[in-house]
């Protein structure tokens, strides 16, 4: 089975990558990519875990745009995790993320809701982590006012929330450009659930290379429509499970874990030649 969708606490999941690694082992799953956001801090742990379990790993990234005013997720694959020019795009990506989790906090706080943000950004920063609204999430449900992420997102964080700060940060086609510059490709995350599918023609036109047509909150005709749309455009396919942790559930309900959206094996052999053409047409070969 195979998994291109998965979070560590690199990020806002709740395992650290090796064990994240162990848990898509004893799930079954053969290819797997840590795709944690704004950052390649947990693809070295994977990696060795990875080796150890005879599971092959696909380094990952799950990089955030900004397009219409809202948060758009590019996944970046097949990329160089050490290219220089992306760790300086990503440290940019990172201290946007800080200097908007310090506005939240004072939004938090003028609400009477008091969120040390000063403490959950050193403590990013001292385990190399990006940070972003699920910490604070974690620290309102630690504090009592909201019963989980999703009521604290519902509540206070989220878009229209009282608390909700709108993000400023690189366009769709300057994170795409980011990513293709270490030598990877980009795949649109979860455009059922952005409803911007009117602008997937314009991404595809800044060199979007694939769609994730497969993922934990797109049902079957969710799923057809983003795979017609791939065709159309002569898209790849990228899917997974989008998985943070084991409390969380999908849309539908259904329980995510690793694997629980596998993409098929045809599916990722497409997405692996079109990153191999790439590298061909950048070498010059």
């Amino acid at each position: 089975m195979i998994d291109l969708h998965l979070h560590t606490t690199a990020s806002d999941g709740r395992l650290a990558p090796s064990a994240l690694v162990g848990l898509a082992a004893d799930a079954g799953l053969q290819i797997i990519a840590v795709t944690d956001h704004d950052t390649v801090a947990g693809l070295n742990e994977a990696r060795t875990a990875a080796g150890a379990r005879g599971v092959r790993l696909v380094d990952g990234i799950e990089v955030t745009a900004v397009e219409c005013g809202r948060d758009v997720h590019v996944l970046g694959y097949f990329f160089d995790p050490a290219s220089a020019a992306l760790a300086s795009f990503l440290e940019r990506q990172r201290l946007a993320r800080i200097e908007r989790v310090r506005e939240i906090g004072s939004r938090l706080a003028a609400l009477g809701l008091h969120v040390d943000v000063g403490a959950l950004i050193d403590a990013a920063a001292a385990a190399r982590r990006s940070i972003g609204r699920p910490a604070i999430a974690d620290a309102l449900v630690a504090a009592g006012h909201a019963a989980d992420r999703h009521d604290a997102f519902e509540r206070w964080l989220g878009g229209g929330a009282p608390a909700y700060v709108e993000r400023r940060g690189p366009s769709f086609g300057e994170v795409v450009a980011a990513i293709g510059g270490a030598g990877g490709i980009a795949s649109l995350a979860h455009p059922g659930l952005l409803g911007l599918d009117q602008h997937i023609p314009r991404f595809a036109a800044c060199g979007l290379d694939a769609i994730e047509a497969r993922h934990r909150d797109h049902d079957a005709a969710a799923e057809a429509r983003y795979r017609r749309i791939a065709a159309e455009l002569d898209l790849a396919v990228s899917g997974g499970s989008d998985f943070h942790g084991e409390l969380e559930r999908s849309r539908t309900g259904a329980p995510a874990r690793p694997g629980s959206v596998p993409l098929a094996a045809a599916d990722f052999a497409a997405l692996e030649s079109r990153a191999r053409r790439g590298r061909k047409v950048n070498s010059g070969a």
